[in-house]
């Protein structure tokens, strides 16, 4: 969890939080977009790298450098704004985006579908993917299955803002651990009914892109 101990993260979380602050939706995408960058920073830590040779004006420096960017995957449409984050760190990374459609039912249950997915070449390769919320798991762990059906990735990082430790568990149960791991920005203990996340921050698709019919 990186809101452990004190950083700017923290301000940022506190930021999206905020039912005032919300108001602003070019805001709360920008604030999204700059935790993104956050997270790039921390998983790049974890990337192989080897050192090369850069030539300078005045001589020549030895600089270690990412030997292969990971490709970045998307949850549509809430994860676009995050997604942006990574993108400005990793920007010579192939991207993936994969939409996952929450129906509710008169009884108030809901069911989750991919409705489309546009993946590029991930075999073997590192994958991060991305979505501002992880409440349930199922969405994040369809759009995981629904990458896999296109290669398999050498490792999965999954990257939340806000997630909820329901969620958590969940994809720790049903993905497969020693390939995947879960970075969130913050963990909420609660979680309602409907699969909101409790305190959270709201719908994080409609504060970036407005309400759905």
């Amino acid at each position: 969890m990186l809101s452990a101990g004190n950083s700017i993260l923290n301000q940022f979380i506190g930021e999206l939080r905020d039912a005032e602050i919300q108001k602003d939706s070019l805001r709360f995408r920008y604030t999204l977009e700059r935790l993104g960058s956050i997270f790039a920073y921390e998983i790049s830590k974890t990337l192989s790298y080897e050192t090369r040779e850069v030539v300078t004006q005045l001589g020549i420096a030895t600089v270690p450098m990412v030997v292969e960017y990971p490709v970045l995957a998307t949850i549509l449409r809430a994860g676009l704004p995050f997604h942006k984050g990574f993108l400005n760190f990793f920007d010579k990374s192939d991207n993936a985006f994969i939409s996952a459609f929450r129906r509710h039912h008169k009884d108030g249950s809901f069911t989750i579908s991919i409705e489309y997915a546009s993946v590029t070449e991930i075999e073997d390769k590192v994958v991060i993917l991305c979505d501002t919320m992880l409440a349930s798991g199922s969405s994040m762990a369809l759009a995981y299955r629904e990458l896999i059906r296109h290669g398999k990735p050498k490792h999965t990082h999954i990257a939340a803002a806000v997630a909820s430790v329901e969620g958590i568990e969940y994809i720790r149960k049903n993905l497969p651990q020693q390939d995947v791991t879960i970075w969130a920005g913050v963990v909420d203990e609660e979680m309602t009914a409907q699969s909101y996340i409790v305190p959270g921050l709201g719908d994080a698709g409609d504060l970036a892109f407005g309400r759905k019919p």
